[in-house]
């Protein structure tokens, strides 16, 4: 079984910790006057991609999305991508590990998680400069290193999550319909849910996890996006069988196992009512 091809965030020496772990650099720079194509992979890191000229095309986990000007793309580790940008671009692209950032404030913690959870954020010019300021803040504290450096990028890092909860133009749910309390519930189960995907498929198991009932489980799916836990479930199963079948050339029933399915021709047909397509005609038509 071929795992998905994995970057993982580079360390500077082999003993430095991954708390320690950051790097920001200037997007002009980076590309150095030249495209950039990068194939479908996965991240062990926070990815952060903030353009204010941009031109080009950004695939995550299998939605395109056109790159544009004054726009911020965040994905979490594990998530597929496949990204192109031309060479005029402009802004920053910051890479960091679980571990480096992880807010204690409860706010904070849910702000950064409800982020990540959105993958892309679409703003006005006025509102990316604000966002750009503080970037550019960070990426001076980055180059210099001077004595505390860590803690005032994490610092900053709360404010770049601040500005970005007040000014996305697209939240998922509806935050006046939900409460703190459902909104931290439910993003905790889309975090779990990405997880546990491979050996934790009933409501139940999750409303375990939650410390929740599966009544309260789905009545918090159901405020939050109007949807049963069950076709949530359903949906990051078939999103961890596409990305198998789109970025391993692994069999059938070897992505079957993997998601937990010992019956492959149960695993066709659940995808297939899902789909419309058997997974080698997805993979297929997809390539």
């Amino acid at each position: 079984m071929k795992d998905i091809p994995i970057r993982k965030i580079h360390r500077s020496t082999k003993q430095q910790d991954a708390s320690e772990i950051f790097t920001i650099r200037d997007v002009h720079n980076l590309l150095g006057g030249k495209d950039l194509v990068h194939a479908l992979h996965r991240h062990d890191f926070f990815f952060i991609l903030a353009l204010q000229k941009g031109t080009g095309a950004h695939e995550i986990d299998f939605t395109r999305y056109e790159v544009s000007d004054n726009t911020v793309f965040i994905l979490r580790p594990g998530q597929v991508h496949k990204l192109e940008l031309q060479k005029d671009c402009t802004g920053f692209l910051i890479e960091f590990p679980p571990a480096f950032y992880h807010p204690n404030d409860h706010l904070a913690n849910q702000r950064f998680i409800k982020a990540g959870n959105k993958n892309i954020c679409e703003l006005e010019t006025a509102i990316f400069k604000k966002l750009l300021s503080v970037l550019t803040y960070i990426f001076n504290e980055f180059t210099s290193k001077q004595d505390g450096y860590t803690a005032v990028i994490k610092a900053n890092l709360d404010i770049f999550f601040i500005e970005l909860s007040r000014q996305s133009r697209k939240p998922r749910g509806d935050s006046k319909k939900n409460n703190s309390y459902t909104q931290e519930r439910f993003e905790f189960f889309l975090e779990q849910l990405e997880k546990n995907i491979t050996t934790l498929k009933q409501v139940s198991q999750y409303a375990d996890l939650l410390n929740l009932s599966v009544y309260q489980l789905n009545a918090i799916t159901k405020t939050s996006i109007g949807k049963l836990a069950s076709e949530m479930i359903n949906e990051q199963i078939i999103l961890e069988a596409k990305r198998y079948l789109l970025a391993t050339p692994n069999q059938v029933k070897d992505i079957a196992d993997h998601l937990g399915y010992e019956d492959i021709s149960y695993f066709i047909r659940f995808f297939k009512k899902h789909t419309g397509y058997s997974p080698e005609a997805f993979r297929k038509n997809s390539l």
